[in-house]
């Protein structure tokens, strides 16, 4: 399990892009399991939207893709002090099919697929209450800084 401090040394977002809050668990160049805990005091949702507040799609993908780096970097034992940053390079097959609202609690499953000089890629869903919200396939590149 990460907390968020631990998440922070791999992540160089932060407040209020930072979209991770925990991992719960995860296996190197296999799996992570990780949550965002979605509330009102979000600042996106002052526009997105404010009688019928609705996470935006593309931050559920970036929150998939965080998840996704998290599990690229404790695989290689690195972090982004280290001189490495993982980019988000693409995204495929992405699908939505349930709100994301203020009080719940975005579930994001990554699945390792393959990595190949320095592109990685991800299987990546996004569940609330045990319903899929998201899905995409997450092309992440690790990046020398």
């Amino acid at each position: 399990m990460m907390d968020v401090k631990e998440i922070r040394e791999y992540l160089p977002h932060r407040y209020p892009f930072l979209l991770v809050d925990r991992v719960v668990e995860w296996k190197a160049k296999e799996s992570l399991q990780a949550y965002k805990n979605v509330t009102i005091n979000e600042e996106f949702f002052q526009g997105h939207f404010p009688d019928m507040p609705v996470m935006p799609g593309v931050l559920i993908v970036e929150a998939m893709a965080q998840a996704a780096g998290i599990l690229g970097f404790k695989t290689q034992g690195k972090k982004p002090a280290d001189g490495s940053i993982y980019l988000f390079a693409g995204a495929d097959k992405v699908r939505f099919k349930k709100q994301v609202v203020p009080g719940d609690q975005l579930m994001l499953n990554v699945e390792y697929v393959s990595d190949r000089r320095g592109l990685w890629k991800f299987d990546c869903t996004a569940h609330v209450d045990g319903k899929l919200a998201a899905s995409a396939s997450i092309l992440c590149a690790d990046k020398q800084v």
